[in-house]
């Protein structure tokens, strides 16, 4: 009788093989806060078409995505709209590159019932609303932002019972768009976005004096750690093609 472990043997190689190609193929996934859906979604495109590989970008509120990555959600990299989050990963040993700041996020008034472009923050007081829309601001950094810049003008308190809040920021924006909401803070980046252009009458942009700067960071994450694709598409939102597009959609570019 022959034995069986050659065989046995011969068939655990080619299944580690076709494991290993299996991994090799998996296309990189990115945990990317909500306000980088059509910046990232452009980048992506760019990148796909002139390196031949595959990113997934999975949105959604910072805060959300941290829990997820604390978990250690199977997630490559992590683009945060808050560069705390990253932080705190490191500090949890939950990563595997140092923080790059890929820009800096800006706010606006927006609606597609009023003329944002022609009114102040401060002129919410003189408006007729039913509904204000914000992300909510215990998870989602946009929506912490708002909320700082409507304290600092004395807004905040006065408006509360008509605020309504998005799971994350282009939740907000959903509701402005659809006239769910009258009026809103959202980010720039969703503002300059076509689908959004097209609904609404300009935008107010917030001063950045009123709330606390969104510094905006990428890291690799532990699962991404010595993976070379994700290592890959990581430098690539540092090139020259990635910054552009940052700055098309309103993303503030810092020195290097």
């Amino acid at each position: 009788m022959k034995s069986v472990y050659p065989y046995l043997a011969i068939f655990t190689l080619f299944y580690l093989i076709g494991f290993h190609s299996l991994h090799a193929q998996q296309s990189i996934r990115v945990a990317a806060a909500s306000d980088l859906k059509f910046a990232l979604d452009d980048i992506i495109e760019v990148y796909t078409k002139d390196m031949g590989k595959e990113v997934v970008p999975i949105y959604g509120s910072s805060g959300k995505l941290y829990e997820q990555l604390s978990n250690r959600a199977p997630f490559h990299l992590y683009m945060s709209a808050d560069v705390e989050y990253p932080k705190l990963l490191i500090k949890k040993g939950l990563s595997g590159s140092d923080i790059h700041i890929y820009g800096v996020g800006r706010l606006v008034l927006w609606s597609r019932k009023f003329d944002c472009d022609a009114s102040t923050l401060e002129g919410l007081s003189r408006l007729n609303l039913k509904k204000v829309a914000i992300a909510n601001p215990n998870h989602a950094p946009y929506g912490k932002r708002a909320k700082e810049s409507l304290l600092f003008y004395q807004l905040y308190d006065g408006i509360r019972s008509k605020i309504v809040l998005g799971e994350n920021i282009s939740q907000t924006a959903q509701f402005l768009s659809t006239g769910a909401a009258d009026v809103g803070i959202i980010a720039l980046s969703l503002a300059l976005a076509p689908t959004m252009k097209k609904y609404g009458k300009g935008y107010y942009l917030l001063p950045a004096k009123s709330h606390n700067p969104l510094h905006q960071g990428a890291i690799i994450t532990e699962f991404g750690k010595g993976n070379a694709e994700a290592a890959l598409f990581f430098d690539y939102l540092k090139s020259p093609t990635a910054r552009e597009i940052f700055k098309t959609y309103g993303f503030v570019q810092e020195e290097e």
